[in-house]
C-alpha cells in the first residue's frame, strides 16, 4: 500500500513539474512575441515618421532650381560677378565662412564655398523687423550647417534661403517653406563636397573682409579674428584654417578646375 502511495505521488510530482514546464514556456514564448511585436511597432512607428517628415520637407512650393557651371577656387580679393542674388553657387575663394549667426552683411565669396560644403544661407533685408531677425536667428543650433545674416544686395523677397543651385524666398520667418527648405537642404548631399566643414574658416563680416584687403592684410589666415558669429568653431578654427588651408590657397590662387568628384577641399 505504501509503495503504491508513492508510485502516486511520484506520477502527481511529476505531472506537476511538467504543467509548471509548459507554463513557464508558454510565458516565455508570450514574452518573447511581445517584444519582437513591439519592437516591430518600433521601427515602423519610426519609419512612418521618417517617410512623414521626408514628404513633408519634400513639399516646398516656390523653390528656384539653378544649374551651378563652375566652382573653382579664384584669388582671394577677386570678386565674382554672380547670376543670382544672393547667388545659390559658383567660383569663391579658398576659404569657407563658419556657420553660424551673423548681424552684419557676409562676403559672397565665402558664403558661396559652405554653400558647396552642403549649409543653408539664410539671408534678410537690414531693416527687417528685429522679432523676425531673433526668429531666424533661433533657427540655428551649434553644429548646424547654417548661416544667418542680413544681406546688403538685392533680393526678391525680405527673407531668402539659398543652398547649393537652390532657392527659396519668404515674407516672414514663420514660413513653413522656409523651415522645410532648411530641413531638407541642410547638410545637403547633391553638392560637390558633402560633409566637407562648416567651421575652421573665416568668422568675420564682409565689412571686416573689406578692411583688411584695402589694408593688404592677409584673409582667410593669420591676423583674421574669430569674433563675428556666434558659435561657429572660435580660435580653433582660425588655427585649422591656418594649418589646412596653405595647398588649398594655392590651388585657389590659380583658379583650378575642380577634381571630377568636385573636391577642392581638404574635408
Amino acid at each position: 500500500m505504501a509503495k503504491k502511495k508513492t508510485a502516486e505521488e511520484r506520477r502527481r510530482r511529476a505531472a506537476e513539474m511538467r504543467a509548471q514546464r509548459l507554463k513557464e514556456e508558454r510565458r516565455k514564448k508570450i514574452l518573447t512575441i511581445s517584444g519582437v511585436s513591439l519592437a516591430a511597432a518600433l521601427v515602423l512607428g519610426l519609419l512612418a515618421f521618417a517617410i512623414f517628415m521626408e514628404i513633408r520637407s519634400r513639399n516646398i512650393s516656390g523653390v528656384e532650381e539653378y544649374t551651378v557651371g563652375s566652382y573653382a577656387h579664384v584669388d582671394v580679393g577677386q570678386r565674382v560677378d554672380y547670376e543670382q542674388s544672393p547667388p545659390v553657387g559658383g567660383d569663391h575663394w579658398a576659404y569657407w565662412q563658419n556657420c553660424g549667426v551673423y548681424s552684419e552683411a557676409l562676403t559672397n565669396e565665402f558664403a558661396v564655398h559652405s554653400l558647396e560644403h552642403g549649409a543653408v544661407w539664410i539671408t534678410y533685408e537690414p531693416d527687417l523687423p528685429q522679432d523676425e531677425i531673433d526668429a531666424l536667428d533661433s533657427l540655428y543650433s551649434p553644429g548646424d550647417y547654417l548661416v544667418v545674416s542680413p544681406y546688403e544686395g538685392e533680393m526678391d523677397a525680405p527673407i531668402v534661403a539659398s543652398s547649393w543651385g537652390r532657392q527659396v524666398t519668404a515674407e516672414t520667418a514663420d514660413d513653413q517653406d522656409l523651415t522645410r527648405f532648411v530641413q531638407r537642404y541642410e547638410r545637403g548631399t547633391d553638392v560637390p563636397e558633402p560633409g566637407a566643414s562648416c567651421s575652421g574658416g573665416v568668422a568675420e563680416t564682409a565689412t571686416e573682409i573689406d578692411a583688411a584687403l584695402a589694408e593688404g592684410e592677409q584673409v582667410g589666415g593669420e591676423g583674421m579674428s574669430d569674433e563675428s558669429a556666434e558659435d561657429t568653431g572660435g580660435a580653433e578654427g582660425t588655427e585649422e584654417s591656418e594649418e589646412t588651408g596653405g595647398s588649398e590657397d594655392t590651388e585657389g590662387s590659380e583658379g583650378s578646375e575642380n577634381t571630377e568628384d568636385g573636391s577642392t577641399d581638404e574635408e
